[in-house]
């Protein structure tokens, strides 16, 4: 099995340790894509030398928000008095450590995870599921049997730097993965219960009076926007208030999911929102020129 999730699974499923290794795997891509040097394909065969070349893929970032700065710095402030209380309390992983956890269950419990759910091996293992995602990802033979818990000996050939590399293509395959999977019968089932229980997020807006969100992206386009939450009752999107959600990208949830959800299951869409604040001076109505 891989070098890096042996450790992952040995050292224990903590609070900062799944934080901690993302940073240490997106550092590695930094230095891969400085470097833009060739040495990352040794061990590997022809087919998966072509593959290199999607590695910008990876090293590339959601372009932050435009947003005015100071808005942002009092959603900042605001953010970290409220994440402070919780980070002491929360746990990265909810499972139970050791070996027999999946890669997928380790996944989908770290912390800024809480979106996605789990996809059932059997989908995965449908290759009809997986079509045209190949081309999309680097290392997508060795990401996918990292997914799937798949005994490897190609990971023992490979460099740290490489391992780490196979590590987050298994978190964009899962990703790119999960988009489709949460369209289908049995993913909205699983995003039926995340939505109930309000994992997804609550709306921000005082007159949607905490309506449940759902995940929504606003490209299908990788890399190209973080993951926002949709409200159905104002019918607007919100960035999370977490900062560990911040990172996500959007188009692992896609821009049909909540809309197609909601169709689905039709009682629950709330009653449009009616209210609104009204701006008042001194009592009276502010006039709109």
């Amino acid at each position: 099995m891989w070098a890096a999730k042996r450790e992952r699974r040995g050292v224990g499923s903590k609070s900062e340790m799944g934080h901690v290794d993302r940073k240490r795997i997106n550092d590695a891509l930094d230095k891969q894509l400085e470097r833009s040097s060739p040495s990352t394909s040794r061990g590997l065969n022809g087919k998966d030398k072509d593959r290199l070349s999607a590695q910008s893929i990876l090293t590339s970032k959601p372009p932050p928000d435009q947003r005015d700065p100071r808005s942002t710095s009092m959603e900042d402030n605001k953010c970290s008095d409220e994440e402070s209380e919780t980070d002491s309390e929360e746990s990265d992983v909810s499972g139970s450590d050791g070996d027999d956890t999946s890669w997928i269950s380790w996944f989908c419990n770290l912390r800024g995870n809480e979106y996605f759910c789990e996809v059932d091996d059997d989908y995965i293992q449908d290759d009809f599921n997986l079509c045209g995602l190949s081309s999309q990802v680097p290392y997508y033979d060795y990401a996918l049997d990292l997914i799937l818990d798949v005994e490897s000996s190609h990971g023992d050939i490979f460099s740290e730097e490489q391992n780490e590399l196979v590590e987050s293509a298994a978190e964009m395959l899962y990703g790119l993965i999960h988009v489709r999977y949460i369209l289908t019968t049995k993913g909205m089932t699983a995003m039926l219960e995340k939505y109930k229980n309000g994992e997804c997020g609550r709306c921000p807006r005082v007159y949607c009076c905490g309506q449940p969100c759902l995940p929504v992206g606003q490209s299908d386009i990788p890399r190209q926007s973080t993951v926002k939450i949709y409200c159905p009752k104002c019918e607007d999107i919100y960035t999370p208030r977490s900062r560990f959600q911040n990172n996500i990208d959007g188009a692992y949830f896609g821009t049909t999911f909540p809309h197609l959800f909601l169709m689905t299951y039709g009682h629950l869409r709330p009653q449009k929102a009616s209210l609104s604040y009204v701006p008042r001076v001194f009592g009276f109505k502010v006039h709109k020129p």
